[in-house]
């Protein structure tokens, strides 16, 4: 069992001892020391603005009086209610006035920092994790998420003595708002790119899988209104209890690719505990492909809205034939999205994300989204009178195999991609983040993950022998190097 800390905030297993696993004890440091983060962060602009000398940085109003205000939105996972309340609790405790969106999604929670001008955010899942795991993910008042150098201090705060809760006249207040999702659908209808009325005309067969989590509040909701009256729901029970594991990858699907392959639907879409990554399957019962999520929503906004383009060293490079084909600029990041975001405003791109099925459309809002995912792959669908099918074979076939291996607390990571990058040297090697080794016609990339405690291997080739050989190559490299 483990505790990990990063730019993805904070993220465990349920139980155990403190500082090791996710316990009631490390929710309260974390969450703590996040308020006090902001509050520290509001101080400096309040000084600059209004400068008071009397006025301490961990002063709970800021020069204008006002209570600090938060979002806290959690995916359906078993641990959930518990930890949301500890959540809630130590903000208010804080001084800090909380709007709790219950049960929500994280692009949705996402938005409603923005809807509601809050200072933060807190989205309580653990992503793709099984449902052991549980994690906090923390939002800024953009509603995206907090940089490296803004994660690295609010973890000096959870191990420092300088967190001051609110005396009793000035603890927060707690709001329960309901509505977050339909004010996200509402603003995903309001998107130009977005028919409405095409989508209700291609009278849609859809199956969803929403693996017994929030993707079944929102994706229906989300249907309904684009005037799909015909879906089906898998897994919709949202107890927690992941009826398969929860990431939407190749392996964990068979079960709705049975489904279609019985049943005449025009496409299937499944998503992941917290509706952030977005999967398809074709309307024969086999697999879109994840990373071709993104290259195909990105096909149809590039089509209306030129513009530059963005994913991680990870994702296939299918996105960048796309680009090319438009003559607009693909640019790679970092893997994480808080990455792909940064270099999406840097560059100007209109569309970006990553292949593990993330949809980031800055149109709406600046985080991956897999219900706007979902509204512009049904009008693109819609509009070109294509099957799901056809749309898939407009793209390269690439082939991409994606491997993970568990690394042991004794592994130095930075001598071993050292040594890595050393041995393929003579390759084009990216050292941006791991290392990406790119050969004439494939590349493989090696990194340790954000949010477990292993080394991602990931290598995309012509074929799938060929990718398949390159990652057990790069895995063996990494035991012999070990």
């Amino acid at each position: 069992m483990t505790l990990i800390k990063s730019i993805s905030g904070i993220r465990g297993t349920i139980g155990g001892t403190v500082g090791e696993n996710l316990t009631p004890v490390d929710v309260v440091r974390f969450t703590a020391a996040f308020a006090t983060f902001l509050l520290e962060k509001r101080a400096a602009v309040a000084s600059k603005e209004a400068p008071a000398p009397e006025q301490s940085d961990k002063e709970q109003c800021d020069a204008g009086g006002s209570r600090m205000r938060m979002v806290v939105g959690r995916d359906a996972r078993i641990s959930g209610d518990i930890v949301n309340r500890l959540v809630c609790s130590t903000l208010q405790s804080m001084g800090v006035d909380v709007i709790d969106l219950g049960l929500s999604t994280t692009p949705t929670t996402e938005m409603a920092v923005i809807r509601h001008r809050a200072d933060g955010g807190i989205i309580i899942t653990a992503s793709h994790n099984p449902m052991q795991w549980n994690a906090l993910k923390l939002l800024d008042s953009t509603g995206e998420f907090v940089s490296g150098a803004e994660a690295k201090r609010i973890v000096e705060l959870t191990e420092s003595d300088e967190i001051r809760y609110a005396t009793i006249d000035k603890l927060g207040d707690y709001k329960l708002y309901e509505e977050a999702v339909q004010d996200h659908v509402e603003a995903i209808l309001r998107l130009p790119l977005v028919d409405r009325d095409a989508i209700a005309k291609a009278n849609f067969k859809v199956i969803l899988d929403t693996v017994n989590s929030t993707g079944a509040l929102a994706l229906p909701v989300l249907l309904k209104a684009l005037g799909v009256n015909n879906v089906t729901v898998l897994n919709g029970e949202m107890n927690g209890v992941f009826s398969h594991n929860p990431e939407p990858i190749p392996e964990n699907l068979a079960g709705i690719c049975n489904a279609m392959s019985r049943s005449n639907y025009d496409v299937g879409f499944v998503v992941d505990p917290d509706v952030d990554r977005l999967a398809i399957v074709t309307e024969n019962g086999t697999l879109f492909n994840e990373e071709y999520t993104l290259v195909a929503v990105a096909d149809y906004v590039l089509q209306h809205t030129p513009g530059n383009t963005v994913s991680n060293l990870s994702s296939s490079r299918a996105l960048k034939d796309v680009s090319d084909k438009y003559g607009v600029v693909y640019t790679p990041s970092a893997v994480g999205e808080v990455n792909v975001v940064a270099m999406m405003k840097q560059t100007g791109a209109v569309i970006g994300g990553e292949g593990n099925g993330g949809v980031i459309y800055p149109e709406l809002h600046y985080g991956r989204d897999a219900l706007v995912g979902i509204a512009l792959f049904l009008t693109y669908m819609a509009k070109t009178g294509k099957s799901c099918s056809q749309i898939r074979a407009l793209y390269p076939d690439y082939c991409i195999v994606k491997k993970k291996t568990e690394l042991n607390g004794s592994v130095d990571m930075k001598e071993l991609l050292d040594k890595i990058a050393a041995k393929y040297a003579n390759y084009h090697v990216n050292r941006v983040d791991g290392v990406r080794v790119d050969f004439n016609d494939s590349w493989v990339h090696v990194r340790s993950s954000n949010t477990e405690p292993i080394m991602r291997i990931y290598a995309e080739a012509l074929t799938p022998q060929v990718a398949e050989n390159i990652a057990n190559k790069l895995m063996a490299d990494i035991r012999e190097l070990m």
